[in-house]
């Protein structure tokens, strides 16, 4: 791993301040707009993750509890309790 640059420290009208060269101004101002870019990429992941998490809840309620005819099967053929339990597979948190 490269070692990182220590900052040249000066003192302007009694005030401590660091000095860049145009060089690493330009690479500071690269690294902030890609920083804001991944935050704004996150910032709407994080709101669709919101989303989905929202849809879910709804198909939940939706569906519903099993009803008595198929409760009993596990493998059953009834798209109701396909998708239910697809929705409990996916709610349930993997190790």
């Amino acid at each position: 791993m490269a070692k990182r640059p220590q900052p040249r420290r000066i003192t302007l009208g009694g005030r401590e301040a660091v000095a860049l060269t145009l060089e690493e101004y330009e690479q500071l101002i690269a690294s902030r707009r890609q920083i804001g870019g991944q935050s704004a990429r996150v910032r709407v992941l994080a709101h669709e993750a919101k989303r989905t998490e929202q849809l879910l809840h709804d198909l939940e309620s939706l569906i519903g509890p099993p009803h008595e005819s198929c409760a009993h099967e596990p493998d059953t053929t009834c798209l109701r309790c396909a998708v239910a339990a697809l929705l409990r597979r996916h709610r349930t948190p993997s190790p």
